[in-house]
């Protein structure tokens, strides 16, 4: 008891000396400390990098709404009327008036552009695309998503795979090397 009634004695004697002191007293009125500023969220830094790597090669981004129509998200693109990703189970269907849906892909912004722009086209459509799926560790209904869309006289193959392995070794370094192998699918 003793040792901690002569500690409490010493610090209000020092709290009192210090509130005298016209040198130590603190103006309440004046601005704080400013906080450090939080950091990029990890989507952010890799969007803006994709973002950037394209633009370098002449690519401009394009967004679209995320409520789209069945035009836009669908029919414009040549899915048939039964393809999968038109039922219930894929795709998030808003009731009302208009046949409306959060878009499943970012598709819909390269018909948009296409509809207003006439060739040469190059264009990035990233954003956030939405699915009826369960969610889990490895899944969510909504993530994100960048595609191209290229449209000019002379372009080739060779264009799509050089504009590849340039975006592939900028994102992940100089050794980086890509495989690009044909697979079948019916509705692609």
């Amino acid at each position: 008891k003793f040792f901690v009634e002569s500690f409490y004695a010493e610090l209000s004697a020092k709290i009192e000396n210090n509130s005298t002191s016209s040198e130590n007293k603190i103006d309440i009125t004046l601005p704080g400390q400013s906080l450090p500023l939080g950091s990029r969220h990890p989507i952010s830094i890799v969007h803006n990098k994709i973002v950037s790597i394209f633009q370098r090669l002449g690519f401009s981004v394009a967004e679209g709404p995320e409520i789209e129509d069945d035009w836009h998200n669908f029919s414009a693109l040549n899915f048939p009327e039964d393809h999968p990703a038109r039922e219930m189970q894929d795709t998030f269907f808003i009731e009302g008036p208009e046949a409306l849906l959060l878009r499943t892909h970012t598709s819909n912004v390269q018909v948009r552009t296409m509809e207003r722009s006439k060739p040469p086209i190059r264009i990035l459509a990233p954003g956030r695309v939405f699915r009826n799926e369960a969610i889990s560790a490895r899944a969510n209904c909504f993530f994100h998503q960048v595609e191209g869309l290229y449209i000019d006289e002379d372009v080739s193959f060779a264009d799509l795979k050089q504009t590849l392995m340039f975006f592939a070794r900028e994102m992940f370094g100089e050794e980086t090397k890509i495989r690009l192998r044909q697979i079948g699918r019916a509705h692609v």
